[in-house]
């Protein structure tokens, strides 16, 4: 049977699934240089969350004449650390759990929107201070206000259904979706997302369409006034992939008050260090937990053991991406 590695950690009773019918599992962590020195290539599948980085290099030395690498776990939904074109050349087929964490990174979406708009994490922190910032901290309402979704996959439908109960004005831009749902305004251009809401949330891959999509021209077209007519500031929440947003535009636009709050759980660079963002109270953040409940590693786990079997007994893929 196969033999699997595991770089970035699996709940146990996925590796169970996984040995209950007969593949080997082998959990350790492989640098990157390591794996472009072919630390890969005695394996027939690895599985990886957004700490291991297979490029091109990486994939070519994964793969040799006798063997190597035929399949790729994305344990997880993002994908930019993975070059699926040059695992496409070599024959890899590359997967990933698209629905697992939905409910997690939308409970954490839904978290941040109403942190920042309540001022949780400052109260928090002033109060730590000894500083009792009652009449500072005063806050806005979600509901009545335009939330824009910049992509509308599984993720950002959940968020969607919630902001939608607290009485929002949904509005949504993917230029790859047909189907909105009732209650939901879609747009073509994304331009008209940022002239139209408040609040946006950003739930889109990383790709050079996308890179640096929310940046200072369109974070300056943001109304800073709510659909009903309140004060309520401009804010932006990322759950999604680091890159999307433009720090230094989002960390002027907090300095110059056209962003009130800025809420991020992935960064360009991670783990993030000396940042200027974090020299703002109106920004507060995560460490790229969205998807890091024990519910969702649980089922994470579980399907992407059940895929691995799926491919290893049939050569298919439900999820493949390629």
């Amino acid at each position: 049977m196969a033999r699997i590695a595991v770089t970035d950690g699996m709940s146990n009773d996925a590796i169970a699934i996984l040995e209950n019918a007969g593949h080997e599992v082998v959990l350790r962590h492989h640098d990157t240089e390591e794996i472009a020195k072919g630390s890969l290539a005695a394996f027939d599948a690895v599985v990886i969350r957004s700490a291991t980085k297979l490029y091109a290099e990486q994939i070519s030395a994964s793969v040799n004449k006798s063997g190597g690498i035929r399949f790729i776990g994305r344990a997880g939904v993002g994908v930019d650390n993975i070059d699926i074109d040059e695992a496409s050349k070599k024959g890899i087929t590359v997967c990933n759990t698209p629905g697992a964490s939905t409910r997690s990174v939308v409970e954490l979406t839904i978290g941040h929107l109403i942190a920042s708009t309540r001022h949780i994490t400052t109260a928090d922190r002033t109060l730590r201070n000894g500083v009792w910032a009652k009449k500072q901290l005063r806050g806005s309402e979600i509901g009545g206000k335009r939330l824009g979704l910049i992509g509308f996959g599984r993720i950002s439908r959940g968020v969607a259904s919630i902001a939608s109960s607290f009485g929002m004005e949904v509005h949504a831009f993917d230029p790859f979706v047909n189907d909105a749902p009732e209650g939901v305004q879609f747009h073509d251009d994304v331009d008209e997302i940022f002239r139209s809401c408040t609040h946006i949330s950003v739930h889109c891959n990383l790709n050079e369409q996308t890179r640096k999509m929310v940046n200072s021209e369109r974070i300056a077209l943001m109304p800073g006034i709510g659909a009903d007519g309140v004060d309520c500031g401009n804010h932006i929440v990322s759950c999604a992939r680091g890159g999307v947003v433009d720090e230094d535009a989002a960390s002027l636009a907090l300095e110059s008050g056209q962003l009130r709050s800025l809420a991020l759980d992935v960064f360009e660079v991670e783990p993030l260090n000396d940042s200027d963002l974090l020299r703002h109270d109106s920004f507060h953040g995560s460490p790229h937990i969205a998807a890091s409940t024990v519910e969702a590693q649980s089922r994470i786990g579980t399907e992407m053991a059940e895929l691995l079997i799926e491919f290893f007994e049939t050569g298919n893929c439900r999820y493949s991406l390629n």
